[in-house]
């Protein structure tokens, strides 16, 4: 009884911490009547500097994308631990995930359908991002003797703006992204919204003895796996990433399916909300802001967390995984957003009261009593996929804050795992607004460095193209 007081304890200080930490990253101003919070036209703004920056790299250069996850522009005797595929599948474990089911419920339920439509929009900006953060992570890795590869953010903040001449503010932002990232990095909402479809499917009694059993065991079965580090990661994601994508998008396509004929409906009213000064929380701004809070934490586009797992990539050229990684929003946000926005419209499950991952539960409910099921797997699935993700991402921010010695990745994993079982107790809004806010926060140094660095991506783009021979 004692160790259940001192959950919910923890569970209230939990809630008041989240409440206080939120009020602060999301700040905003009033625009014509709607509270626009700043950290999100922060992430805009890099999604459309970048994008014009380099004259629509999401567009042109999608095709050498596919290319070079085929190993066409790449060696297999090229430094680095992962393949181009290997390196997009573990990146995509981390993005593809619970935002992209109760995270687009999460964004109809505040801003309206017209909400979906603006995650597809800030996808398509945010793979020009995704692109110049890859880019930075990959040239200024850090490979040691034994093959093993350490980059992201805070190596590139540190190495590319003290090559830049300002050694003394990149450090302060490295030093800042890793602190932020140490927290933000565990990730408890997926066992959070894992648990609450298991608990809604299977029928578990909503106790906080039963939650914590469900919360240990995932923590056992990702720490089975991190512990063998990059390559033991690598191996595990690059098959769960296809089977639940596969998963996901074949019970999508029979929700679709069996509601065929409301599909074109629910399209023009995506659309036709997004654009409206009636939709919910305060019209065609309300909808953005919605949509981009949720859109920005599916995709992680300026936060800087995916570059760390490209980073590990085996190639020559810098660029090359920059146009692999701009396929990841495309998948995440464009295609698996778009899909679960789809599936939510065309059932009409927006409407029914619903806030999060039981509003997408429901849609699939429609199809027949037992289909939540398929969600259900999917969902775990995503969730186990993300922690192994995060959690590589955590003991690479762990070797540059305290070294690459053993003890101190072991020590990290065992708070990794150890935290993990507390997401399955606290409350889901409690959870998204700590896992948002410092997420977020990670946004502020990262982005500096990219704007500062920005001709340092632009001159790598130009040298991979001349190297290959063609024009994006």
């Amino acid at each position: 009884m004692d160790g259940l007081k001192m959950v919910e304890t923890a569970r209230a200080l939990l809630n008041a911490f989240g409440d206080r930490l939120a009020g602060f990253v999301f700040a905003s101003v009033n625009v014509f009547g709607v509270e626009v919070q700043l950290i999100a036209l922060w992430l805009f703004a890099g999604m459309v500097f970048f994008t014009l920056k380099l004259r629509f790299i999401n567009l042109r250069g999608f095709g050498i994308g596919i290319g070079t996850l085929r190993g066409r522009y790449t060696s297999a005797d090229a430094p680095g631990e992962m393949s181009p595929f290997q390196a997009l599948s573990t990146a995509l474990s981390g993005t593809v995930g619970l935002g992209n089911i109760a995270g687009v419920a999460i964004a109809i339920a505040i801003g309206g359908p017209g909400a979906a439509f603006w995650m597809v929009v800030i996808g398509f900006f945010a793979m020009s991002l995704k692109f110049a953060e890859v880019v930075l992570a990959v040239k200024y890795r850090l490979i040691r003797p034994d093959g093993s590869v350490s980059g992201g953010p805070m190596w590139y903040l540190k190495n590319g703006l003290a090559e830049r001449g300002m050694p003394r503010l990149g450090k302060v932002l490295a030093a800042l992204y890793a602190v932020f990232a140490l927290v933000a990095f565990i990730q408890i909402i997926q066992v959070n919204q894992s648990y609450s479809q298991l608990r809604t499917v299977l029928g578990f009694s909503d106790t906080t003895s039963s939650a914590l059993a469900y919360g240990i065991g995932i923590a056992l079965l990702a720490a089975l796996v991190l512990v063998g580090g990059a390559r033991s990661i690598a191996r595990v994601t690059s098959r769960l990433t296809p089977l639940m994508c596969l998963i996901y998008v074949a019970g999508v396509v029979v929700v679709l399916g069996v509601n065929i004929t409301k599909l074109p409906h629910a399209v023009a009213l995506i659309v036709g909300d997004a654009f409206s000064a009636d939709a919910a929380a305060g019209g065609v701004l309300g909808a953005f802001v919605a949509g981009m809070r949720r859109a920005a934490y599916s995709n992680e586009a300026g936060i800087g967390s995916a570059s760390i797992a490209h980073a590990a990539v085996k190639t020559h050229h810098p660029a090359s995984e920059g146009f692999v990684a701009l396929l990841e929003p495309f998948i995440d946000t464009v295609v698996i957003c778009s899909a679960t926005a789809l599936v939510i419209v065309t059932t009409g499950v927006w409407q029914g009261g619903h806030s999060d991952i039981a509003m997408t539960s429901a849609a699939f409910g429609t199809v027949s009593a037992w289909f939540p099921y398929v969600l259900a797997c999917a969902v775990c699935l995503f969730a186990f996929s993300t922690i192994l993700a995060v959690g590589y991402y955590g003991q690479q921010v762990c070797r540059y804050l305290f070294g690459s010695r053993e003890w101190v990745r072991i020590t990290y994993l065992l708070l990794f795992c150890g935290l993990l079982p507390i997401g399955a107790v606290a409350n889901v809004s409690t959870v998204l607004n700590i896992i948002d806010s410092l997420f977020f926060l990670l946004s502020i140094p990262n982005l500096i460095g990219l704007y500062l660095m920005s001709g340092t991506v632009r001159d790598e783009l130009n040298r991979f193209v001349k190297h290959i021979g063609r024009a994006p």
